[in-house]
């Protein structure tokens, strides 16, 4: 077996590490490994998609007469968990903002973390309902859908925002959380759908692959989307110093029942009003009134639209 020179690369990484977290006051990594885990968290997303639909994402050998007691017993065991990891993440947030006032500050996580989960927890009906709506909407508008079960069971769309529903009612209390969360369903579906945004009732995401929904995105009811598609930021604003500002309005608002077509791109703080169909490749950057078709003009090589 060959002798490796280890010692400079190990010391060479403990350098790296020393450096980074020199600069941690302004990048605000916090030190040590009490984060939050996406293996836990996957572990209680599977078990809160069988929560909501027991009868098909729960465990196979479930029955009707005994979904109660499986959803309570399930449900008590899932909450402790998901507990656990909100503790983390309020700990975590704590950490970066204020470190003078941790120690101070930290006893009254335990409490936070309980309300925080105790109010998540009374939202999943409410969940339940507008995923009803979402899987509704899926078996209406695609005429390949054979059955509901079909749409829950298969559609990638579907995944996806079950874990945004589940992460969006999250994000203010523990943002770090939900963005895990949405990661998760990220990397199962190829769609991106940042926890900040806030997504009405009804939403169809068709093949879904390439989808990117940004996190100041408002997107009303009844809307359907298709494949890469981006509601985006149309540029980033800087500071005086040069550093990108945060937490501002930069991306679509999409009111009632628009349709979007595969690879549209749309960017910026911008509307979509109520009922309007955005055709496929369509780059729009300005607001289009209710009832507009934005179509890519066949006879030009660019992006060219026009509005009925």
């Amino acid at each position: 077996m060959a002798k490796w020179d280890i010692s400079p690369v190990v010391q060479g990484l403990q350098q790296a590490r020393h450096e980074w977290r020199e600069r941690q006051n302004r990048i605000k990594e916090i030190g040590g490994r009490e984060l939050p885990s996406k293996e836990v968290l996957k572990s209680i997303l599977d078990d809160l998609c069988g929560i909501l639909f027991p009868m098909r994402l729960g465990p196979a050998d479930l029955r009707q007469e005994t979904e109660d007691y499986y959803i309570s017993y399930t449900l008590d065991r899932v909450l402790n968990a998901l507990y656990g990891q909100v503790k983390l993440a309020l700990d975590y947030e704590l950490k970066s903002k204020s470190r003078q006032n941790y120690e101070q500050d930290s006893a009254a996580i335990s409490q936070q973390a309980e309300i925080v989960v105790q109010n998540f927890a009374k939202t999943l009906p409410h969940i339940r309902r507008l995923l009803d709506a979402d899987v509704c909407a899926a078996y209406e508008g695609d005429p390949a859908a054979h059955s509901v079960d079909e749409v829950l069971l298969c559609y990638p769309g579907i995944l996806a925002i079950i874990h945004h529903r589940l992460a969006h009612q999250l994000y203010p209390h523990v943002p770090l959380l939900s963005r895990i969360i949405s990661e998760l369903a990220h990397s199962a579906t190829g769609i991106d759908i940042h926890p900040g945004a806030s997504i009405g009732s009804g939403f169809f995401i068709d093949h879904g692959t390439g989808i990117v929904i940004g996190e100041t995105c408002i997107i009303g009811e009844k809307v359907r989307i298709y494949q890469a598609v981006t509601l985006g930021a149309k540029r980033f604003e800087t500071d005086a110093d040069g550093s990108l500002k945060k937490d501002y309005q930069r991306h679509p608002i999409v009111e009632d029942q628009v349709i979007i077509y595969a690879g549209a791109t749309i960017l910026g703080r911008i509307t979509i009003g109520k009922g309007s169909v955005i055709g496929g490749n369509v780059w729009l950057t300005h607001s289009v009134p209710a009832g507009s078709q934005i179509l890519q003009s066949p006879s030009e090589s660019h992006h060219q639209k026009k509005t009925a």
